[in-house]
């Protein structure tokens, strides 16, 4: 009787392994519906000087500081400010080259070019009143959303989100290298990634977000997201992202090791403030 249980723990193991991760539930009432699916995509952790995007910031928000995020005890921000202590209240971001297998906003799909990919940048910030509830999912301040089709980035801003035209490419050389490229108005991006080492995430890697439009977009909507079964791996050596141009996003500083993350499935839809 013992090996019929233990067999059966070790099948219901390899099940679970297998089972795709849930996604969560979205909130109620969203005006559009989002899906996102077969991704892949090279991203990188950007530390930058709040003082340069400080005009898109709304009042209601506030950036998350490295100083706040070492005091919480995360290792990566304690070994920043070791080295660069003047920068305690610079703020945290992640800049994303992905190329996706699906992308559709109530129906309808981005007109991609050749190794076509969206590109966007993301702050993490928080409630100016601690007392103030955002809704679920942890909050972030889309200060760009860069789409290779102008035709669709009308569209995404019909949708109630504030997104901007911008020539964005990922694809993967034959050494398995993939590198992605952005030009946009005042900035040039160049990426590469090795993804090495092991994989991370997969089946119990699910969460939550919520974005919120710059203050400068004519977006008032907020977007909602929720996701499941991230996998990682670290880009190993070779790897570099070169940052060029006039734009707020030159100025920052990449947390080493960049990550190169694909297998999830995203769904998501615009809400009222």
């Amino acid at each position: 009787m013992r090996s019929v249980v233990h067999a059966m723990t070790i099948l219901l193991c390899v099940l679970s392994a297998k089972t795709p991760a849930q996604v969560p539930n979205l909130p109620v009432g969203s005006q559009t519906r989002w899906e996102v699916d077969e991704p892949r995509q090279i991203v990188a952790y950007v530390v930058f000087d709040p003082a340069v995007v400080k005009s898109e910031l709304p009042q209601s928000l506030r950036f998350v500081n490295l100083r706040e995020l070492a005091t919480a005890g995360i290792p990566w921000a304690t070994d920043y400010l070791a080295e660069r202590p003047a920068e305690g209240n610079w703020g945290i971001s992640f800049l994303e080259i992905v190329r996706m297998g699906t992308f559709i906003i109530d129906g309808r799909y981005p007109n991609w070019p050749k190794d076509g990919a969206a590109a966007l940048w993301f702050a993490r910030v928080a409630p100016s009143d601690p007392t103030t509830n955002l809704g679920p999912g942890r909050p972030y301040l889309a200060l760009e959303f860069w789409m290779p089709d102008r035709a669709y980035v009308a569209y995404m801003r019909e949708k109630g989100f504030s997104a901007t035209y911008g020539e964005a490419k990922l694809f993967q050389d034959s050494d398995g290298t993939w590198r992605g490229t952005i030009n946009a108005d005042g900035l040039r991006v160049a990426a590469a990634c090795m993804p090495a080492g092991r994989v991370s995430g997969g089946t119990g890697s699910a969460g939550t977000q919520t974005l919120f439009p710059p203050f400068s977009s004519s977006v008032q909507n907020v977007v909602r997201v929720a996701f499941a079964g991230h996998r990682e791996r670290e880009c190993g050596n070779g790897s570099s992202l070169d940052l060029h141009g006039k734009h707020p996003l030159t100025g920052g500083n990449a947390i080493k090791p960049l990550v190169f993350e694909y297998g999830y499935t995203l769904k998501g839809g615009t809400y009222r403030k």
